[in-house]
């Protein structure tokens, strides 16, 4: 019987690597650094990996590469691949040593400031010895460290239903305000009009994301044009201090200022802005165990912290979807965002 030519020795852990970094990187030079190889030697691994397949991975370009149709299916299944034997070297790990272990969680901005901190406040106080690892970014760039296997399961807004590659669950909907420092000029008027915050610096969302889309069409909806004296940042300690030093308006998920009084509300209604917070993991992995237990605490918090007519399923899925709809879901097994 004849060897697949995946299967036949030639294909290496090296040439899925790179794949993956020259993906994300869009540049050999950039992929190189990343995996500390020389140039060259990136080059070369890809080379041999495009002769095992026989079609071009990546387009050269002047400023760097692009997937072809080929490449963009082999990184996903690379991808895939990689994830998975990082959940197995983890796995062995923790039926080693049971009280032990990792999980790693992503985050941003909603679900990062109250949720997570108080999750893992509780599971360290079961757990002690377990390492949680807590990595910040764009839900973009989240997305592919989950795919990758370098994160367990993402927290944060839901964006998206549930598909083929990842499985969402709701914890609980969150309104969005415009937020600003206690002492603001603005705090304890009954009526402020939209028009009149654009002559204060603002904080928005990236330009990437869901949030940010939906407070340009609100702006649009109002007539008012999109504040120019602005930064853009989802990082919550950033916001944070911004907030408390300066005049600037920031739009926040409201548990974001539920528990400090230096930060007040304005009375603008945002509506029909808000989203649910929830839980994102790959439908092609099973969690860890240890991975398991943070999001049982992720549950617990929430479903306290949530006003009730707020609050997700407690057993998983999304409303209106059973268990059994969730592509992947497999019995006793509990996948998020």
């Amino acid at each position: 019987m004849e060897i697949p030519r995946l299967l036949d020795g030639r294909l290496k852990f090296r040439h899925l690597i790179l794949v993956d970094a020259l993906s994300r990187q869009g540049t050999v030079v950039g992929a190189a650094a990343e995996l500390h190889v020389t140039q060259p030697a990136a080059t070369r691994s890809l080379h041999e990996l495009e002769d095992i397949l026989g079609v071009p991975l990546f387009e050269r370009r002047p400023r760097g590469v692009t997937a072809t149709v080929f490449g963009e299916a082999f990184t996903q299944h690379a991808r895939a691949v990689l994830a998975q034997l990082t959940q197995a070297g983890r796995h062995v790990t923790e039926l080693a040593d049971a009280d032990r272990g990792t999980v790693v969680v992503g985050t941003h901005l909603a679900g990062s400031n109250v949720l997570l901190p108080r999750a893992i406040a509780g599971i360290k106080k079961e757990r002690p010895h377990l390492t949680v690892v807590v990595r910040e970014a764009s839900p973009e760039a989240l997305l592919l460290e989950l795919e990758a296997g370098r994160v367990d399961f993402v927290v944060g807004r839901l964006t998206a239903p549930s598909d083929e590659r990842m499985v969402r669950r709701k914890l609980y909907d969150e309104s969005v305000e415009l937020v600003v420092r206690a002492g603001h000029a603005l705090v304890g008027q009954p009526h402020v009009e939209l028009a009149e915050l654009a002559d204060f610096p603002w904080i928005l969302p990236g330009a990437a994301t869901a949030l940010r889309r939906e407070i340009e069409e609100f702006f649009s909806r109002n007539g008012v044009a999109l504040p120019l004296n602005r930064v853009e940042t989802t990082s919550f300690l950033t916001v944070r201090q911004l907030l408390l030093e300066t005049d600037v308006v920031a739009v926040l998920p409201s548990l974001i200022i539920r528990d400090d009084p230096r930060l007040v509300g304005l009375r603008i209604p945002l509506d029909p802005i808000g989203h649910s917070v929830g839980l994102t993991t790959s439908a092609a992995r099973t969690l860890s165990p240890s991975a398991q237990a943070l999001i049982k605490s992720l549950e617990d918090i929430a479903w306290d912290m949530a006003p009730q007519g707020a609050r997700g399923e407690r057993d998983g899925g999304v409303p209106g979807e059973t268990p059994e709809d969730v592509p992947g879901h497999t019995p006793g097994h509990r996948a998020d965002q």
